[in-house]
């Protein structure tokens, strides 16, 4: 198995301090702000970036449990292979979240509809754009059938340590 070494190059501010309680999809959750801080040796990679309305989060889900491969996701009730649902306990815990951008002042970037915890290391940041990262005509599994049964958009904390 090959290894592979990756620096944050900043972290989350978010009034979520723990999984349990945080947004499962966060765009149910809109108008609740949380920062990301840039560190200062990637401040000039923020360039541009004002004229994006959202952007794909790359982070390291620090605070998840052991990874599984079989999980019961948040919409299931049916243990599901760990990569056919998008819950944290992965072998390598990467989260992958689409923001709302609000407004950039230097090294912050102010966000809305998030689901990440305060402390949370973010990998990279990419631009969302529609052109892109939209598809037609997709099957989605077993998620098919639990599409209008949302019960609560919350974490219930099943995940985390």
């Amino acid at each position: 198995m090959n290894s592979f070494l990756f620096n944050g190059i900043g972290y989350v501010c978010s009034p979520y301090l723990k999984p349990e309680g945080t947004p499962i999809q966060p765009v149910k959750d809109s108008l609740v702000q949380a920062h990301i801080i840039i560190y200062d040796e990637f401040i000039a990679g923020l360039k541009d970036i004002a004229g994006f309305s959202h952007l794909i989060i790359l982070s390291f889900l620090h605070k998840t449990i052991k990874p599984s491969l079989h999980v019961t996701p948040f919409l299931d009730t049916v243990p599901r292979g760990i990569f056919a649902t998008r819950a944290p306990a992965r072998p390598n815990p990467i989260g992958i979240s689409v923001v709302k951008l609000i407004v950039v002042k230097e090294n912050l970037l102010i966000i809305e509809e998030f689901d990440l915890i305060d402390g949370t290391p973010v990998l990279d940041i990419k631009p969302f754009i529609p052109d892109f990262d939209h598809r037609d005509n997709v099957t989605v599994g077993w998620y098919a059938n639990k599409k209008n049964g949302f019960q609560s958009f919350k974490d219930d904390g099943r995940f985390s340590g």
